[in-house]
């Protein structure tokens, strides 16, 4: 009896220990999509619509063939759970190699090259017409704020920066600000 009320004690010290650590993982998680949201606000504000030097199709006119920014298995989708069921993926999260290229989707401008917390070394591109794609958690970033880029230039290498455990590209794309479904703007094959 005492050895099963003793079990007992210590599985629930332990699932305590769980829920008080996700618990610290989703209030972790709130803040950085707090950061995040603020970033995009700025980014949206200050950018505009951009005047493109360059005659690119616009970008709306691309959904499903759009080029992957790399290569490797979908490690985490869109919209799928994220932590408890509470908190879901706003963008997708490429499982590949670490110092993988990753490349920009499509012609635009570097609005955002440097560390956020919770997204490690991150890369946001203005496609003009409201359009913005993210590159999070790299290991170097190979271009600077305002500079253009062009479809499958290589802006960033594959990390694990921002505390994750595996090498990976969070990719997300954002519609007036708001994050929108990346899957179905990329390619059907990798």
């Amino acid at each position: 009896m005492r050895a099963q009320r003793a079990e007992r004690q210590e599985t629930l010290k332990q699932l305590q220990a769980t829920i008080a650590t996700k618990d610290q993982q989703l209030k972790a998680n709130e803040k950085d999509q707090e950061r995040l949201k603020n970033l995009i606000a700025r980014v949206v504000r200050v950018s505009g619509d951009l005047e493109n030097p360059v005659k690119a199709q616009n970008i709306n006119t691309l959904k499903g063939q759009l080029p992957w920014p790399t290569k490797g298995p979908i490690r985490h989708s869109y919209n799928s759970q994220r932590i408890s069921g509470k908190v879901r993926w706003q963008g997708m999260v490429i499982g590949a190699p670490s110092d993988s290229p990753v490349k920009s989707v499509h012609h635009g401008r570097v609005v955002f090259s440097d560390y956020l917390r919770g997204h490690g070394l991150l890369v946001i591109v203005d496609h003009g017409h409201g359009i913005l794609s993210l590159y999070a958690h790299n290991k170097t970033l190979y271009k600077n704020l305002g500079e253009w880029v062009n479809a499958g230039e290589i802006i960033a290498a594959v990390g694990n920066t921002g505390g994750q455990a595996k090498a990976g590209l969070y990719f997300e794309l954002r519609y007036k600000g708001n994050p929108t479904n990346p899957h179905r703007w990329l390619k059907k094959s990798a």
